[in-house]
């Protein structure tokens, strides 16, 4: 099974079209290449084990493994899985909201690269990790830079078919932290990437 943002995966340039007639170019370089220092900040934080939602070609999933991290990357897409394997880490083709491998017992989860905006709904997206987190877990968030709050489009890439998405600021977060039950306990930036992790409040 392919996604839409298998052009991506592959190098190729893609962004997303918006329904309202806009366009978001999508960060390729950065999801193909060796993870840099900001994907660091999330790296160092997960001490135990660790599902990658939305992996894409793997870069965190395969460089938690390296470290003996125990880790899994989930990913709509079978090019993903592919490319995740390839790289050394291990990977399923599952979508978040359906039934996963060791549900309840994971003690980190990865949102990175914009995949809190998986659904379109942030907050339903942030009750459904902490299904899958078992007693103490933590979810770690990449967000949009400060000045955004929570943006909600229809989207496609390529002529695919409309899929709803979203993008969570840094100054929102709080918010729909609360709105899913959830605290704030530490947030870091690189450059105009943030970064923010949550627990169970």
């Amino acid at each position: 099974m392919n996604g839409p943002f298998d052009a991506g995966l592959l190098g190729r340039h893609c962004r997303l079209e918006l329904a309202d007639g806009g366009h978001v170019d999508l960060p390729i370089q950065r999801w193909i290449r060796d993870p840099g220092e900001g994907d660091e900040l999330l790296l160092t934080r997960c001490s135990g084990p660790t599902l990658d939602i939305g992996c894409g070609p793997g870069r965190l999933t395969a460089a938690l493994a390296q470290r003996g991290v125990p880790s899994l990357g989930i990913d709509v897409s079978g090019t993903a899985v592919r490319l995740t394997r390839q790289r050394g880490g291990v990977a399923l083709r599952r979508n978040v909201f359906e039934r996963l491998p060791g549900e309840g017992r994971w003690r980190h989860a990865l949102l990175a690269d914009g995949n809190i905006g998986i659904g379109g709904e942030p907050v339903s997206l942030l009750r459904r990790v902490f299904e899958v987190l078992g007693p103490g877990g933590r979810a770690l968030v990449e967000v949009d830079p400060p000045g955004r709050t929570v943006r909600r489009e229809r989207v496609r890439i390529d002529g695919s078919p409309w899929f709803p998405w979203a993008w969570l600021g840094v100054d929102a977060l709080t918010g729909v932290a609360l709105a899913a039950g959830l605290r704030l306990t530490w947030t870091a930036a690189h450059g105009r990437r943030h970064f923010a992790e949550l627990m169970r409040a």
